[in-house]
């Protein structure tokens, strides 16, 4: 097995729930899970209005799974970015490395709370690193990793999961597995 150096970097793991349809994206919910457990959820009240237009399976699948209206996790996309600043708190002397499960969308729409890519803060990178990728990497496909526990489709019990599939994958490593 190739050799997998891992960072010391401070580790987030995370989810976003979201409507698409071609040329557009919007945030629903977000959770972040770090290295020691801490966990953030927020849900956009700002793609409330949008919900009624999303497709059926995120009516299905997404929305069901969300906090009533009112819970503390719900505020616009101005709070969510706050928060997120809050519970990561990068800095250029305290960087944070992200990762996530198919990545792509999810780091889109990281990066708009921030405005652009470009506006993101110092100490938070321009990309997540992506579980699936790595799994590529290691030669593992989905049939050979633990199934994920909690409510799939819910952005805090999925980050949750790419926290313990991480966990699993460089333990995998660790050993030789």
């Amino acid at each position: 097995m190739k050799e997998i150096q891992f960072s010391n970097i401070r580790k987030f793991f995370y989810d976003c729930e979201f409507m698409e349809e071609p040329g557009h994206l919007k945030l629903i919910s977000i959770g972040v899970v770090g290295e020691q457990d801490q966990e953030y959820y927020a849900c956009n009240s700002d793609a409330r209005e949008d919900f009624p237009k999303a497709n059926p399976w995120v009516k299905s699948n997404v929305l069901p799974r969300l906090p009533a209206e009112g819970h503390s996790s719900w505020g616009d996309e101005e709070s969510i970015r706050k928060g997120l600043m809050i519970f990561l708190h990068p800095s250029e002397d305290n960087p944070v490395e992200l990762w996530s499960y198919f990545a792509d969308y999810d780091h889109v729409l990281l990066c708009w709370l921030f405005g652009s890519m470009g506006n993101l803060p110092a100490g938070m990178p321009q990309y997540t690193l992506d579980l699936v990728q790595l799994m590529y990497h290691m030669d593992l496909d989905s049939g050979s990793i633990p199934r994920q526990k909690g409510e799939v489709h819910n952005a805090l019990d999925d980050a949750k999961y790419h926290k313990h599939l991480f966990d699993y994958l460089t333990n995998q490593v660790r050993f030789g597995l």
